[in-house]
């Protein structure tokens, strides 16, 4: 089968807020949550529990399947992190675990790699969640990631050369918490360093939340400047963005299609969340090959357009030449009218 490049398809229905009746759709399954006592919040449809240190409980989520074959899912749980949009994700990510984050939720929460849903049956799944023995403040946030297991046509397809892949996955997220204590927000500036997004170059301000609290309603105003200069070179201003408890992101400054420049610069950062705001100063330097390296491989940057440059120069070479033979020829003439007169 002809190869027509690669298309991929991936359909993330985050669940956080999921429908009581498990709506099937563009899926092989359906999902519905069974909330138990501890809930906190019973409008919620996903898991928002109160627990106690090293409490243990078993959490059900039921998977129907209306197809007329069986569905392999493969569950796995994940903590909740920061994307560089600003937004919370509780699926799978390639973001490493920061620093102050305590426990992974993979480690409170155990759960089968791999389940199958009978035809036109269904199947009851199983959390095993276990609380650390050490009482804590806040909030963990994470999820559990339903996605279905790539069938053996797909698999024949893409040996074929037909590159289509689709993947369907439910997210269901899970909050787990002891107590109401309201912890205080606070926000650290980790780092400062050019870096490239889409293939476009940025400097990305890397900000972490270290507590177990959510930041809402956050929002940042970033101005970048040469070091010891007030002249704004770069702004970045952007509203409206949530970050996780114990999770850190990379905000991007664009330099809007410019060259990067090696050199010494200053972040000058502001940011705020419904409840606290803060402020950051921050020298960092862009080195010549880390310049060069971005500036290769920035899309956006338009090069000079030399043509008509090299067309003028053309010209005026030939034109050159064109005089210079014409001064010859008439100096040539005047030589042969002097030889014959005399």
């Amino acid at each position: 089968m002809k190869k027509f490049g690669m298309w991929l398809a991936v359909l993330l229905f985050a669940m956080l807020i999921l429908p009581q009746n498990g709506q099937a759709s563009k899926f092989n399954f359906a999902v519905d949550t069974v909330l138990p006592d501890n809930q906190i919040d019973k409008q919620k449809t996903y898991f928002n529990l109160k627990m106690k240190p090293n409490q243990e409980q078993t959490l059900t989520i039921k998977l129907r399947n209306d197809t007329d074959s069986p569905v392999v899912i493969n569950p796995e749980i994940h903590s909740a992190t920061t994307n560089r949009n600003g937004v919370v994700e509780y699926g799978k990510s390639s973001a490493k675990r920061d620093s102050s984050l305590s426990h992974e939720m993979n480690e409170l929460i155990k759960v089968k790699k791999e389940i199958t849903v009978p035809a036109k049956g269904s199947y009851n799944l199983l959390l095993e969640v276990k609380m650390p023995e050490k009482a804590y403040d806040g909030i963990l946030a994470g999820g559990i990631t339903l996605e279905e297991k790539q069938t053996k046509k797909s698999k024949q397809d893409k040996s074929e050369g037909l590159q289509i892949e689709n993947k369907y996955a439910y997210v269901v997220g899970i909050t787990l918490q002891e107590n109401d204590s309201k912890v205080k927000q606070d926000l650290k500036l980790k780092k400062v360093a050019p870096n490239q997004v889409n293939a476009r170059n940025v400097i990305e301000a890397t900000l972490q939340n270290p507590t177990a609290t959510y930041l809402n309603r956050f929002e940042v105003d970033a101005v970048i400047t040469k070091k010891g200069k007030d002249e704004a070179l770069y702004k970045s201003k952007k509203e409206g963005m949530q970050v996780a408890p114990n999770s850190h992101f990379a905000y991007p400054v664009p330099l809007n299609g410019e060259k990067m420049k090696p050199g010494k610069y200053t972040l000058h950062l502001k940011a705020k969340s419904s409840k606290e705001s803060w402020n950051f100063t921050k020298d960092f330097t862009i080195k010549p090959e880390e310049a060069d390296k971005f500036n290769a491989k920035d899309v956006s940057i338009k090069e000079p357009n030399y043509f008509w440059w090299y067309v003028a120069g053309i010209a005026f070479l030939l034109l050159a030449i064109l005089l210079g033979f014409i001064l010859w020829r008439r100096k040539k003439k005047r030589e042969q009218e002097q030889e014959t007169n005399d």
